[in-house]
């Protein structure tokens, strides 16, 4: 009698995983393995879904209680489930991310397992994937590696000598201004999170010193439309990354800072620094309780303000070359500057007791065993296809700043012959940055469910729904 395997969105297998086979292993179930596994269920192909916590994990326990998302509501356009509330402008906070994922799940049924981790990946000597988990090795012919580039939270090594009373956390900890000690706080960073951190204590009255970075910045809303509207139309997101002249400065560089809070607005540090925030450059060095810092700050906030009016120019450009009739805007203009940078700072003179580290996320792909990385440990792939054919990445960066999925379809899937479907599964994948922003205010997403059974190549049969 053949063993069984019920999969299904609560995600608890029955039985281990060792020896099921089936064409293709999707391993992350975040939003960029749900898309994949739409597409392959769209098309009859059987397959798991592998999620080392939970559907929306990420969400639900590494998003602060005020985050939002920072690219407007229409532009979330998951395969089969795009935005269909109305607020398409607005910017959904976190429990309505969870809800929007929790929902896509639901409407179906992807066969997912929960609580699994991928712990090796390689390929035998017939060329199948073996993909070793802690439930079991499986063996599939595809791969899709849907975990994305935020994986590791990343402490720089002089956190190790700052003093042992400090409270230090990274971003991914961060929950709200009353979980952290009385007293001031220094953020360090001013990525998209650092920013957005700083501006939830700020705004609760707390005293803030902000080390600022490299990182740059855009407007909101420039010339009657949200500025993500106008990059939308100038087809700026739908350039694959080897499009762009400076290819590694797309790829690595921080995400422009900008907010989708209390229906979006622009973040200027310099107007944080007018209305009391401390502010400061790149934090370089630590001896103890004092810090000292690169005299950058005004060059930091000069680059992001240039970068926000360069934007502008291509907006301008495009609407002049496109006769549009659009309102004109005034120019940016700076509501603060440094007159002496501050380079040194003791901790402990001023009341310091909290630090919050937004120092970004790195990459852990030690448990892959397959040839699909450069010599400096970034995946190789175009648009999500690496030279290894059967596999492929979802989750990988890419200029476009929201969980979006491009009109072409993450994976594509031969239907017209199915005796040979697991042989022709190939394709073109996501184009995924990391999920900051998305939104519904509808509180009622439709929900489709259906159960089918689909038989695996072996002696398991895995049931789908």
């Amino acid at each position: 009698m053949a063993l069984t395997t019920e999969v299904s969105t609560q995600g608890s297998a029955r039985q281990d995983l060792e020896g099921l086979r089936c064409s293709a292993v999707i391993v992350g179930g975040g939003q960029a393995g749900l898309s994949m596994s739409y597409c392959l269920t769209q098309r009859g192909v059987d397959h798991v879904l592998l999620e080392r916590d939970r559907v929306a994990h990420d969400w639900a326990d590494r998003r602060w209680d005020s985050f939002c998302l920072v690219t407007p509501n229409w532009q979330c356009q998951l395969p089969g489930f795009p935005y269909a509330g109305d607020d398409p402008d607005g910017f959904m906070i976190r429990d309505e991310v969870i809800r929007y994922l929790e929902h896509y799940a639901k409407s179906f049924g992807p066969p997912v397992v929960e609580g699994v981790t991928a712990t090796r990946l390689r390929r035998d000597r017939e060329g199948c994937y073996l993909v070793g988990t802690s439930r079991g090795e499986l063996i599939a012919d595809h791969v899709v590696l849907a975990t994305g580039p935020y994986q590791v939270p990343r402490m720089p090594r002089l956190a190790d000598r700052l003093p042992d009373e400090l409270t230090q956390i990274h971003s991914s900890q961060y929950r709200s201004p009353d979980r952290l000690p009385p007293g001031e706080v220094l953020v360090v960073g001013t990525g998209q999170s650092g920013c957005q951190i700083a501006e939830d204590l700020h705004l609760a009255g707390r005293q803030v010193h902000l080390a600022v970075g490299s990182a740059p910045r855009v407007a909101r809303f420039y010339r009657g439309r949200d500025v993500v509207a106008w990059l939308e139309d100038i087809g700026y997101y739908r350039k694959a990354v080897s499009e762009f002249a400076d290819a590694d400065t797309v790829r690595f560089r921080v995400n422009h800072y900008v907010t989708g809070r209390d229906g979006g607005r622009d973040i200027d540090l310099r107007a944080f620094a007018r209305d009391g925030m401390r502010m400061y450059g790149r934090l370089v060095g630590a001896t103890g309780a004092a810090l000292r810092f690169a005299p950058d700050l005004a060059k930091n906030l000069d680059h992001a303000d240039a970068v926000s009016e360069s934007i502008k120019d291509s907006i301008d450009s495009y609407i002049d070359a496109h006769h549009i009739d659009a309102p004109p805007e005034p120019r940016y203009t700076p509501v603060w500057a440094p007159e002496q940078e501050s380079t040194q700072l003791d901790l402990g003179d001023i009341g310091i007791t909290s630090v919050a580290w937004s120092t970004g996320f790195g990459r852990d792909d030690r448990w892959i065993e397959v040839s699909v990385f450069d010599g400096r440990g970034h995946p190789t792939h175009d648009r999500g296809v690496p030279p290894v054919p059967t596999t492929c990445f979802g989750g990988s960066r890419a200029p476009r700043p929201a969980p979006i999925v491009s009109p072409d379809c993450p994976l594509y899937v031969s239907a017209t012959n199915t005796r040979h479907r697991r042989s022709m599964i190939s394709g073109r994948t996501i184009r995924w940055a990391y999920l900051t922003r998305l939104r519904t205010r509808s509180s009622s997403l439709s929900v489709r469910g259906k159960r089918r059974w689909v038989r695996c190549r072996a002696t398991r049969t895995m049931k789908t729904g």
